[in-house]
């Protein structure tokens, strides 16, 4: 299959992805087992079956998830690879709070220092997103370089207009993530071809919204069109933590179609760079939420 985030297009577990080694032909009797899993699996079945034992176990109605094989992704792959990118994402957030003050005599340089960041994050971000294999040093990169800004962020927005923000944001994150995993194991959530249809939609349409008010703010001054403040920025900031969590959901159906369908234990960093954006563009919405908030107080 493969997904998508608000923020980047990537490449994800698809035929597409032309790993070396890795059998992307038709087999005899896939068919039939490609209809059954992902609701975006192709009809021709495992993307990643390759090795005979495991073609012999396809024709013979055998399921997919026990590749003979090893050197394929597994759970705690996906949580260390997540694990490792958000930690470094959250450390390189603290050393910028502390380290680039934002009273009055030092916020300039320290913003300016935190977009500089966001700017090779979003450059990084793009590179591997178009990427068929993944590249983990470039998702560390990306992780570090998007702590700093977040860092620079949420410290402006703590000291200078709610304090708490920062926590009350990571608090708001961590419920959505729960709140989904919790859907989603429990079978409330379906992903299916109509909800990636939906949720792609949807995002397109919110994406184009930001970027028209984006282009209004810069030659007409303001808030644009006010979708970020006021009563409209508290729609569209719960338009997008509502985004943010039906991409969660989307992630977590491509690391499980990942797992039962034997892909390779390298595309866990993919899986953890798509948790990664999905989980930032929820703490930006929650953070710009309770900054509408407070100043309209």
């Amino acid at each position: 299959m493969r997904s998508s985030n608000p923020v980047f297009s990537r490449r994800g577990f698809s035929r597409d992805n032309g790993y070396a080694g890795f059998n992307t032909a038709p087999q005899a009797g896939a068919a039939a087992v490609g209809t059954q899993g992902s609701p975006y699996a192709q009809p021709q079945g495992n993307p990643y079956a390759t090795n005979p034992y495991a073609q012999q176990g396809l024709q013979q109605g055998a399921p997919p998830q026990t590749p003979v094989t090893t050197g394929r992704m597994t759970m705690d792959d996906v949580v260390l690879r997540t694990g490792t990118t958000l930690g470094i994402l959250i450390v390189t957030a603290a050393l910028a709070w502390a380290l680039l003050p934002v009273d009055d005599a030092n916020i300039g340089r320290s913003y300016g220092i935190g977009i500089g960041a966001a700017v090779i994050g979003m450059v990084l971000a793009l590179v591997q997103s178009f990427k068929r294999t993944a590249t983990p040093a470039l998702i560390v990169s990306y992780a570090a370089f998007e702590g700093v800004f977040l860092g620079v962020v949420s410290s402006i927005v703590d000291n200078r207009i709610a304090s708490g923000a920062a926590m009350q944001a990571v608090i708001g994150t961590l419920a959505v993530f729960a709140a989904v995993l919790v859907a989603y194991k429990a079978g409330w959530i379906r992903v299916n071809r109509r909800f990636y249809g939906f949720v792609m939609a949807a995002a397109l349409g919110f994406m184009l919204l930001m970027v028209v008010n984006l282009l209004f703010a810069a030659f007409g001054g303001g808030d644009g069109l006010g979708f970020r403040s006021g009563g409209l920025g508290i729609l569209f900031g719960i338009i997008g933590v509502l985004l943010g969590a039906c991409f969660l959901a989307l992630d977590f159906k491509q690391v499980e179609d990942g797992i039962a369908y034997g892909a390779p234990k390298a595309e866990a960093w993919l899986a953890a760079f798509g948790l990664t954006l999905t989980l930032v563009w929820i703490y930006m919405e929650f953070l710009r939420l309770i900054a509408i908030l407070n100043s309209s107080d």
